[in-house]
């Protein structure tokens, strides 16, 4: 096992939890009551916890161009966006980038999300100097095998961030 790129994790539940179904909800069938639901429970029970975390940017795990389109909306953006957090902070959808990828990962082995998402991301060029030496939070819905999120902080780090930090709503006890 390699050891990851990202610094921590801050998780609200566990993937087989209660709050699963709110997540099919809004991710799946476009509910968007259930996504303001999620960033309530968040607020509740996380927020004050993770308030004077010192970081620069959150930044939630994009979609690539044509998933976004299909889909209509990004649902850890737009859980992302109503989550508190230290006002410092700065939320953008924008520095992060997913190149298209047409295949899906639920269901893959370990080894084949690793393999599958790699070089996905990249960093929107006119922001790379500004996270020079900074502390990055990542937002996610759900963390399964971990793959996304330490691929996104070999990117992140490899351009001159120091830190990076996750933030998941769900994560799978193993990988699914």
């Amino acid at each position: 096992m390699l050891k990851p790129r990202f610094d921590e994790t801050y998780c609200l539940d566990r993937y087989e939890g209660m709050l699963q179904v709110s997540l099919h909800e809004f991710k799946y069938q476009k509910r968007i009551a259930f996504g303001n639901a999620l960033s309530t429970a968040w607020n509740l029970l996380l927020a004050q916890q993770l308030e004077n975390v010192d970081a620069s940017y959150l930044l939630p795990v994009p979609l690539s161009t044509q998933k976004l389109a299909r889909r209509g909306f990004n649902q850890t953006w737009e859980i992302a966006k109503r989550i508190r957090c230290n006002k410092i902070i700065y939320k953008s959808p924008l520095i992060l980038q997913r190149h298209h990828d047409s295949k899906h990962q639920a269901g893959s082995t370990l080894r084949n999300r690793r393999l599958a998402i790699q070089d996905m991301f990249y960093i929107e060029e006119t922001y790379i100097e500004r996270l020079q030496n900074k502390t990055i939070i990542v937002f996610d819905d759900v963390m399964t095998s971990g793959a996304t999120l330490n691929e996104i902080a070999r990117i992140l780090k490899d351009n001159g961030v120091s830190r990076v930090i996750n933030w998941v709503l769900l994560r799978a006890a193993r990988p699914i």
